[in-house]
């Protein structure tokens, strides 16, 4: 069994940063690609970045240049640097990973953007 766990999520004024974290546990033998998406209220789910297991990565255009992805392929983990958040940045962040056994999603993290 796969568990994803998803943290770092909150309240933040505009212009603020936040670091999303998510760790995965369970019997995984390969690890391929790992993304974050993101739901606002009353809106679908939207890809915010994505980074394959050799680091290629590619952004929504509306974080481009203000989110950063990363991942520690020993851990298990991918990351999510945000900066510069703005109000529309606000929803629910998942995390996203493909594995040779399947794909799996976080639990959601709240990410919260205030004026």
């Amino acid at each position: 069994q796969v568990q994803l766990v998803a943290s770092g999520g909150g309240l933040v004024q505009a212009g603020g940063s936040l670091r999303l974290s998510c760790a995965a546990s369970g019997s995984i033998f390969v690890i391929g690609a790992m993304a974050w998406y993101r739901q606002a209220p009353g809106e679908q789910r939207e890809m915010v970045a994505v980074i394959s297991r050799t680091g290629r990565i590619n952004y929504s255009d509306t974080v481009k240049g203000r989110f950063t992805i990363s991942r520690d392929n020993a851990k298990g983990t991918v990351y999510l640097q945000m900066n510069r958040l703005k109000i529309e940045d606000t929803g629910v962040y998942y995390c996203y990973m493909r594995t040779g056994g399947g794909d799996y999603w976080g639990q959601g993290t709240q990410v919260t953007v205030s004026s």
